[in-house]
This record gives C-alpha cells, structure tokens and sequence, in this order.
C-alpha cells in the first residue's frame, strides 16, 4: 500500500524544477515512451510561441486513474476565442509520472487537441497506482507545459485521512485571485470547485478591474472569458497542485438561470443556443471526463468519487434541471409569501438526480457521506421578527426536494452526512435540522457554506446583519464576510473545518488566517467550534 505522500517535499521538489531543468532532464525510461521531438516543420509553426498559455490542470479521479487537461494558445486572449492556434489537429505529447523529474514515468503517449475543441485535451489515464501522487505535463513541438501534481484515490478498504478544500465565486472583476494561491499552498489532496468558476456579465463601472469583452452570449464570448480567468498566475498554480472536482452553480452560463429558464423566467430558443455554448467552454475549460462532454443542449455533470472507505463525494448539478423559482418576479432571491415554494411536483435536481442520490446514500459503506453542490442549503430566514423570509433561488425554494435528500439520508442511515455550498458569497457553518422550524429538532447533518474567492470585495469584519441573522436562525452557528475558502481535513473519527480569510482581495497578496475551527466528531451530527475569531 502506497505511503501518504509528504507534502512539503513534494512542493519543494515541485518548485525546484523549471521548464529548463524539464528539458534537461532525462526522458529515457525501462519501458516508456519519451517526449519524442517534432520535426523541424512542425516547430518552425510556432515560431516561438508557448502553446501552455492556460496552463494544465488535472481532476475527476478514481482509484486507478485521473483526467490530465491543457488547452493550447498562443495567445491567452485572443479575439477568436480559440487562442489564436491554428484551424488543424495539434498532436500533444504527455506523461505521468511517480516523480517529479519523470525518471519513473508510469504512463505517456500522445492525442490529437482539435480545432474543434477550441485544442482542448482531456487525457483520461487508467491501469495507475491507488492512492498515489503523480506529476504530469505536456509537450509540443520544442514547448513543455508546467509540471502539475494529481493523485489517484485510495482503493476500497483503504481510509486513510483526506485534506480537501472547497471555493466558489471567483469575479475575476471584483478583485485578485490571492486565495487560490493560499489554497495551492496547502498541496491538498482535493479541490472542490462549487461554481461560478467564471462570471459572464461585461465590463461594469467602479471595479477592481475589467472583464474583458461584452457579456456572453456567443461560444466564442464563454472561450474568452475561461481564457481571461484562467490566464491568471494564482488559477494556473492551483489547478497544478491538486486533481479538482468541479460543478457549476449559474454564472458560468447567466445569472440566476433555472433549467430551461434564463433570469427573466421566459424560455426561448435564444437562451438554449447561449446554454449550449456556454456548457462547451465549460467542458473544454474543465479537467472532466468524456462522459462528461455536452451532446446536444445537456451535459452530464452530476457524478460520484470514493475516497476509499473514508469518504463518498455525491457531486450534484444543481441548475440543469431545476424548475423555474417559485412565485417568480425576476428577482429570484426573496419572498415572505410564496406557497409555490412547499409544491411537491417542482424540484432542484429533478427527480432522476434526486433518486440517484438516494441511492447512493442507501449503497454506500464509507463513514462521510459528502455532497458537493453550488447552493444554500439550509433554512435561512433573511429577516428579523415573526415574519419569515425565504430565498427562493436556493433550496428554500424547493423545500420538498430538500426535505426529502435529508430525510432520505436519515431513513437510510447515514450518520455523517455533509453538505459543501458555496454561492453565498460569505462562509457559513449550519447545522441540519429535522425540522429548521424547531431548533429542539435533531441534527441529522451539517452544511459548511464556503465564502467566495472574490465576489463581493473586500467584505467586513463586522457585518452589520450578523447578529440578527444567528438569532433568527438559531441552526446557523458561524457567518463571515471575508474572501477565503474552507480548508477540510476529515478521517475515521473526524472531520475538521477551517474557515479561512483574508482581510482584502482588491489588491494583490493578502495574508489568509484562519477565522474560526470546527470539529464534527464522526457519529454524532453537529458542530464543535474550536477555533478564534468572531461568532
């Protein structure tokens, strides 16, 4: 059984090669094949010109094998959408590898990246180690991509502990991405991408800095704008730290987009071209498996990992299927009045996803049982006083099919149940209850609510609706509003959250801190703080 890998050497070792000493390096290995060189027509094509302007990134792993991705460009923004390559099949050359300088190259070859697929390339590897730390990268013609670093999952019967993070809502327009470059840092195991990868809207007055471009609507305007966000240094850096586990929530096609629906509520045949395009950018920008590629107007993202006995990560799409918000006005977020909202036939994840869930609840064995999804899932009451207010784009606006995951996980047995959210733009610590209505109610799980990386600026340290929030909601133990993300570390006995902060994002390089530490002890549902910091 493979050792846990030693993270700070790793990184070390990582951060000691550059692409001169990959170069340099010996590429001659017992039973593999090597970056082979291209003839001098094929490199004269480049003319110098590095195609890993997007750098790599890997994710969507099992026990034995794992997605490797890059997307070749010559120039990251190009107006063409399609990185200024040329219209003609690209043939790349990758390895994997047990070490970080290649000499025990597990696995290499070569696939074609296609004008297409705007020469997006998703290697899915197979017949690897479990449980093991890989390096990988890529070459064309005399260029060699970044190394990346990627693991396998641990096999059945294997729990040893997992460190994971989750992050959601990156505005590339409200401020720098300093926490992803914190985030690669800690050279986790996993990341969790909960949505709002990108945010589609054009350039707006008075922010930290300006999309680029008009809003999208156009594949080539989705092409542009997972360039923009992910020519960033601190993007890049963390997609080469760790495999992601990615899902959407409604940014990376419209605002507040239900299903067939876009925000205005009215389907149209327009909406659908503009989903269709933006579910191919997402695809070609993303490390996911071919399973994973749009056919026609849908794109299969809901999915299932296994962290060995420890862990099963329930990965919800939470947008694709949904029916339009309850009591619909166009503003989707808040209603005192709406019984649209306790209708049993309108669901989130429509019934098919819904069932599946089920089910895996019901045939798992692992001690966590984890849900990875984009939206709010606890009761939340947005006012003071006996009036009680509802979102209504979270799933407060579809209470029946929340009620019925949580009591399916209840009446199934699970005993360690975990939700990760994000859209919130703030962190939040909820216990689930029984009934959100009776504080006396059990709790049958937890949700960890990770902030955003960027989205809603700076924050506060003191919010002015805090006080008020944790008394209306009395199952809402934490609340902040600092930039950050949840750093998780969970074994057979336990899982610890810590919710991480910086005091700024509107300019470069803010230090992060921990806020505030939470415990859940395996068996026994609920939340233990430990941590510093404000309530």
């Amino acid at each position: 059984m493979a050792t846990r890998p030693d993270r700070g050497a790793a990184a070390a070792r990582q951060r000691a090669l550059t692409r001169r000493t990959f170069l340099g390096a010996s590429m001659t290995v017992a039973g593999a094949t090597t970056l082979r060189p291209t003839t001098a027509a094929a490199a004269a094509r480049w003319q110098g010109k590095d195609p890993f302007r997007l750098g790599i990134a890997s994710g969507d792993p099992t026990s034995t094998g794992v997605v490797i991705w890059t997307k070749l460009a010559v120039d990251a923004l190009a107006e063409d959408g399609a990185g200024a390559m040329p219209s003609q099949p690209i043939p790349v050359e990758w390895q994997i590898s047990s070490d970080p300088r290649f000499q025990q190259v597990a696995r290499s070859g070569t696939e074609i990246a296609s004008p297409e697929s705007a020469h997006s390339l998703h290697v899915e590897l197979d017949h690897l180690v479990p449980g093991r730390e890989y390096f990988y990268r890529f070459k064309v013609g005399r260029h060699v991509s970044e190394t990346g670093r990627t693991l396998t999952m641990p096999s059945p019967g294997d729990s040893r502990p997992l460190h994971m993070i989750s992050l959601s809502c990156s505005n590339f327009d409200a401020g720098y991405f300093t926490g992803y470059r914190h985030a690669a840092a800690e050279q986790p195991d996993l990341v969790f991408g909960l949505g709002d990868y990108i945010y589609e809207h054009g350039a707006l007055p008075g922010r930290v800095r300006v999309h680029t471009g008009s809003t999208c609507l156009t594949l080539a305007d989705y092409r542009r704008r997972h360039a923009l966000y992910k020519n960033e240094a601190e993007t890049q850096e963390l997609h080469q730290a760790a495999p992601w586990i990615v899902t959407w929530d409604d940014h990376e096609v419209a605002n507040n987009w239900a299903g067939i629906h876009p925000q205005d509520g009215v389907p149209s045949e327009a909406f659908m071209q503009r989903r269709t395009a933006a579910f191919q950018a997402y695809y070609e920008n993303m490390p996911l498996r071919r399973t994973s590629r749009p056919r026609g107007t849908e794109l299969q993202l809901f999915r299932r990992f296994q962290w060995g006995d420890l862990a099963t990560f329930h990965v919800l799409d939470a947008r694709q299927y949904r029916d339009l918000q309850p009591c619909h006005d166009g503003r989707t977020w808040a209603f005192s009045d709406c019984p649209e909202r306790d209708d049993p036939s309108r669901s989130l994840t429509g019934k098919a996803q819904e069932k599946w869930l089920l089910d895996g609840f019901a045939s798992s064995e692992a001690t966590w049982q984890v849900m990875p999804q984009g939206d709010f899932f606890a009761q939340i009451d947005l006012t003071t006083g006996p009036l009680q207010t509802l979102g209504t784009d979270g799933w407060d606006g579809y209470r029946v099919n929340r009620n019925a995951i949580r009591d399916g996980w209840v009446e199934r047995g699970v005993k360690n149940a975990v939700v990760l959210s994000g859209d919130a733009h703030r962190h939040f610590a909820n216990e689930i209850k029984a009934d959100f209505d009776d504080p006396r109610s059990a709790t049958v799980g937890v949700e960890l609510v990770t902030t955003s990386v960027t989205s809603g600026g700076d924050g506060t340290d003191q919010p002015s609706d805090r006080e008020g929030m944790l008394a209306e909601n009395e199952h809402i133990k934490y609340l902040a509003d600092r930039r950050g993300y949840i750093s998780m570390t969970l074994d057979r006995d336990q899982m610890r959250a810590d919710f991480k902060t910086m005091p700024y994002v509107s300019t470069p390089g803010a230090p992060i801190s921990t806020d505030v530490s939470y415990i859940i002890p395996a068996g026994e549902p609920g939340l233990n703080r430990v941590g510093a910091g404000s309530p």
